[in-house]
C-alpha cells in the first residue's frame, strides 16, 4: 500500500510485502504533511484499487 498526492508522486510506501486474505489495519502517520487530497493505492497479483483520502488539519 503506497500513499500518493495529488499530482501522481509517490509519498510512501506503508506496507510492501505480502499479506494473508483477510481484514488489516495500517497506521498512517499524517503529521508531516498539510491538509490536502491524497490517494491510497493498494496493489495485489491482479488487482489494484485507490481510495482518496481529504487530510483536514
Amino acid at each position: 500500500m503506497s500513499i500518493y498526492d495529488i499530482q501522481g508522486r509517490l509519498l510512501t510506501t506503508l506496507v510492501d510485502s505480502f499479506r494473508d486474505a483477510g481484514a488489516h489495519e495500517i497506521t498512517f502517520n499524517a503529521s508531516n504533511l498539510p491538509s490536502g487530497i491524497y490517494f491510497a493505492r493498494m496493489e495485489t497479483g491482479g488487482y489494484s484499487a485507490v481510495q482518496k483520502l481529504v487530510l483536514m488539519k
